[in-house]
């Protein structure tokens, strides 16, 4: 029995991608939250336990108000802060959506309500978010954050990783990634996370910030394999997935199909999604970035093309299979949610693989 394991809290849980990814990595889970109800009840379903603060949905400055004494001092405090006020899809409205102020209350909740260990914070601050967070508003959303971390003590080591090149799932799905070190900000004077080490500066980066420079010395690799889009599909009869022949989807379907099938780029092994008004295939045979607007209409969600010739047949992904496609195996998703939430939490979701990566390499971090 191993001694001493270190733990994890979430906020912003949704469904636990990062608290599972960092269980699956040796860490404990002590608490989550979202104010999602329907997404607790899936995390309960697949984590096998509700570890919502409260054991109900609430918002971050609820906790503070009514559950602070549930709040225990952990090691990592992980949360994917809502992405909509950040992305494309979400037009992009920043510190001026809603949701795009939700990071404020992370770091309050890091002042205010976390309990300290011996007067100091959680070791580690690890937050997720879409690939456009790091570039929004030329970079200065990101660099307002960054240095309010900075303050706090932390270090801050960032990068945008592709779950296509950091897992075996054949998804294009690129985020920002941010990691964060307990009295480590003397890292701001190396960031080699950004650029070439000097070689005269590695060794005093190692004794200045030697957590943050150790798990950059472990940062994961990239992978040059990946799973099948076949070893993800399941056998599907129900007609709920099925399109019919005449949909007008189908018709631009096919005509992309067939145009794909004359350049040789993609047939049966590619996935489609219709984005808008437009259809549109990867052709690097990957998943497209499945996306929380899953839960808002079934052509958001990719499409795959069965049968040959003139016989084509289009399905569009179970939530199951948009589940797999986010690195979850062996899970239980609950039967009294509707498909429009399940497609909805997938897409809101994170790469679990690609998670626990990241968490070995903290791990390895915190037991220097």
């Amino acid at each position: 029995m191993i001694k001493n394991k270190k733990t994890i809290g979430g906020l912003c849980s949704g469904v636990g991608g990062i608290e599972l990814g960092f269980r699956n990595a040796g860490f404990d889970i002590s608490w989550a939250n979202d104010m999602d109800r329907y997404a607790m009840v899936t995390y309960s379903s697949i984590i096998g336990s509700n570890h919502y603060i409260g054991k109900e949905p609430m918002k971050i400055s609820d906790i503070e108000q009514n559950h602070r004494n549930e709040v225990s001092y952990v090691n990592v405090l992980g949360a994917g802060f809502p992405c909509q006020a950040f992305s494309v899809a979400g037009r992009r409205k920043g510190f001026q959506d809603a949701r795009g102020t939700v990071i404020w209350d992370i770091i309050h909740f890091l002042d205010e309500v976390i309990p300290k260990d011996n007067g100091k914070g959680p070791d580690v601050l690890f937050l997720e978010n879409v690939k456009n967070f790091k570039t929004h508003n030329d970079g200065n959303t990101y660099n307002r954050i960054e240095e309010e971390l900075y303050k706090r003590k932390y270090s801050v080591y960032t990068k945008i990783l592709n779950t296509a090149d950091y897992s075996n799932v054949p998804q294009n799905r690129e985020r920002t990634f941010m990691v964060c070190f307990r009295d480590e900000p003397k890292w701001n004077n190396f960031r080699f996370h950004e650029q070439e080490p000097d070689l005269r500066h590695i060794e005093k980066a190692e004794n200045d910030c030697p957590k943050t420079y150790a798990f950059h010395k472990n940062f994961p690799k990239k992978l040059k394999s990946l799973q099948s889009i076949d070893q993800i599909l399941e056998d599907v009869n129900d007609d709920r997935y099925w399109y019919d022949s005449k949909s007008k989807y189908v018709k631009m379907l096919n005509e992309l199909y067939k145009e794909m099938r004359s350049e040789n780029a993609g047939s049966q092994d590619t996935l489609y999604q219709i984005r808008r008004v437009y259809p549109r295939a990867n052709k690097s045979k990957l998943c497209p970035t499945l996306t929380a607007n899953m839960g808002t209409g079934g052509h958001n969600v990719p499409m795959i093309p069965f049968g040959k010739g003139e016989n084509i047949r289009w399905r569009k992904l179970t939530p199951s299979e948009c589940f797999k496609f986010q690195g979850y195996k062996k899970f239980i998703l609950p039967k009294n949610l509707s498909n429009g939430q399940l497609y909805k939490q997938a897409g809101n979701s994170v790469s679990v693989p690609v998670i626990t990566k990241l968490a070995k390499a903290i791990l390895k971090s915190l037991e220097i």
